[in-house]
C-alpha cells in the first residue's frame, strides 16, 4: 500500500529534520522504508490547498482511475473549469498523476497530521 504523509511543519523544524537526515546519509545510514511527504507551513495553507472539494475529487480519481477532466466533471456534476483548476493543483502537489489522457492517484492512503505539542 502506497502512502503519503501530509503535515504542518514550521520552517525551523523542517530545516532541523533535513539536517538530521543529511547527517544520517553522510554517515552511510540508509533510511528504512521511506514514506512520501508533503508539508505546509501553516494549517491555513494546508486547508486552502486540500479543500473539501479537492479531497472529494482526489478520492473520486483514486476510485475511478483513467478518466479525463470532462468525464470527471460530468460524473461529479461540477463545472469543467473548476475541476480543471483543482486537478492542476493536485498534479502540482503530486497527489494525482496523468496517465495517457486520464488521471490516476499514485497513493492508496493519505495521512494528514498536525503536532499539537512537542514531546521532550
Amino acid at each position: 500500500m502506497s502512502r503519503i504523509d501530509i503535515s504542518v511543519v514550521d520552517a525551523k523544524s523542517e530545516q532541523r529534520e533535513l539536517l538530521q537526515w543529511a547527517a544520517r546519509v553522510d554517515a552511510g545510514k540508509t533510511a528504512a522504508d521511506a514514506v512520501s511527504q508533503l508539508s505546509f507551513a501553516t494549517y491555513s495553507q494546508l486547508h486552502a490547498a486540500l479543500s473539501e472539494k479537492r479531497m472529494e475529487l482526489l478520492e473520486f480519481i483514486a476510485q475511478h482511475e483513467g478518466l479525463n477532466i470532462r468525464q470527471i466533471a460530468a460524473e461529479l456534476g461540477r463545472d469543467y473549469k473548476n475541476v480543471y483548476a483543482d486537478t492542476q493543483l493536485l498534479l502540482q502537489l503530486g497527489l494525482v498523476a496523468k496517465r495517457g489522457k486520464g488521471f490516476v492517484a499514485p497513493y492508496d492512503e493519505i495521512n494528514i497530521h498536525k503536532t499539537l505539542r512537542k514531546v521532550a
